[in-house]
C-alpha cells in the first residue's frame, strides 16, 4: 500500500505542476485528484484490453454446495480444472498402464530413447476418462454478481480445484506500466482541469480597482475535452499497449 500511495502522490504532483501549481492557486482539493483518477481508471478498464490480465485462481470446494462468490476483479472464468480424472476425492489414485509406462520409460530409464507413443496414448486416456467420468465441471459465472455457479454436487469439502480467469490488473500494476500510465495520467490531468473550470466558470470576473479579472474557466473546460476525446483516440489506436482485434470482417 505504502507504494501505492507513493506513486499516486507522484502523479498528483505532476498534475499540479502542469496545472501551474506554486506559480498560480490551484483551487483543487486532494479529493478531486483521487476522484479524477478513479474516473480515469474506470474508463481505462472498459475501453482497454491492456487492464485486463490472465491468471489462475484456487478454489476450495465446500460439500453440498454450488455457489461461490469470486473477488470483484475476477471478469471472467474460461475453465475449472481439476486434479483427478473425476473422482469425488483428491486422495483417490489414477494409476494406469500407459501412465505407469511412461514413468518407466522416461524417469526410471531416461536414458533409453523412444516412447513417444506412450506419452500420446496416456495423453488420449487422460482426455477421454475425463469426458466419461466427470473430469470436467461445468458452470455459469455471472460477471456481475462475481457468482460462480458449478454444475455439480461436491461430495466432500477436501477437493481443490484451479480456476483458469481474467482479472483486472490491480492499480499499482497500471500506474507503473510504461504504456498505460501516461494515458491514465492524461486523462487524469483532464478530469481534474474540467472540474478546475467548472469552478472558476462560476465566477467569470473577480472585481478589481483596474475593471477585476477574468478567470479562464470556458477555456480550461474547453481544453480538458479536447484532451479527453484525443486520449479516447489513444485507445482506438492501441497507443496504450492493448491487444488490437485479430481478426476483422467487413
Amino acid at each position: 500500500m505504502a507504494i501505492l500511495d507513493e506513486l499516486k502522490s507522484e502523479l498528483f504532483k505532476s498534475i499540479y505542476y502542469n496545472l501551474g501549481g506554486d506559480m498560480v492557486d490551484v483551487e483543487l482539493d486532494p479529493n478531486h485528484y483521487e476522484y479524477g483518477l478513479k474516473q480515469a481508471l474506470e474508463i481505462y478498464r472498459q475501453r482497454s484490453s491492456n487492464s485486463v490480465e490472465e491468471s489462475y485462481v484456487f478454489l476450495d470446494l465446500i460439500q453440498d454446495q454450488h455457489d461461490y462468490i469470486l473477488p470483484s476483479e475476477i471478469m471472467n472464468v474460461q475453465q475449472v480444472f481439476r486434479r483427478t480424472l473425476g473422482s469425488a476425492s483428491s486422495t483417490t489414485s489414477n494409476l494406469e498402464p500407459f501412465e505407469a509406462g511412461y514413468m518407466n520409460m522416461y524417469l526410471l530409464q531416461s536414458g533409453r530413447v523412444g516412447g513417444l507413443a506412450n506419452y500420446e496414448f496416456f495423453s488420449q486416456y487422460q482426455e477421454q476418462a475425463s469426458k466419461m467420468f466427470g473430469g470436467y465441471i461445468n458452470f455459469t459465472f455471472n460477471s456481475v454478481t462475481k457468482k460462480l455457479s458449478l454444475v455439480r454436487r461436491p461430495r466432500n469439502s477436501e477437493e481443490n480445484v484451479l480456476l483458469w480467469v481474467h482479472n483486472h490488473k490491480p492499480d499499482i500494476t497500471l500506474l507503473q506500466d510504461t504504456y498505460a500510465y501516461p494515458w491514465i495520467k492524461g486523462y487524469t490531468q483532464a478530469m481534474v482541469k474540467k472540474s478546475l473550470g467548472e469552478a472558476r466558470e462560476k465566477f467569470a470576473t473577480i472585481a478589481g480597482p483596474a475593471g477585476g479579472t477574468v478567470l479562464n474557466g470556458a477555456a480550461l473546460k474547453a481544453e480538458a475535452q479536447a484532451e479527453m476525446d484525443g486520449l479516447m483516440q489513444d485507445l482506438n489506436n492501441y497507443v496504450d499497449g492493448g491487444n488490437p482485434m485479430w481478426f476483422v470482417i467487413g
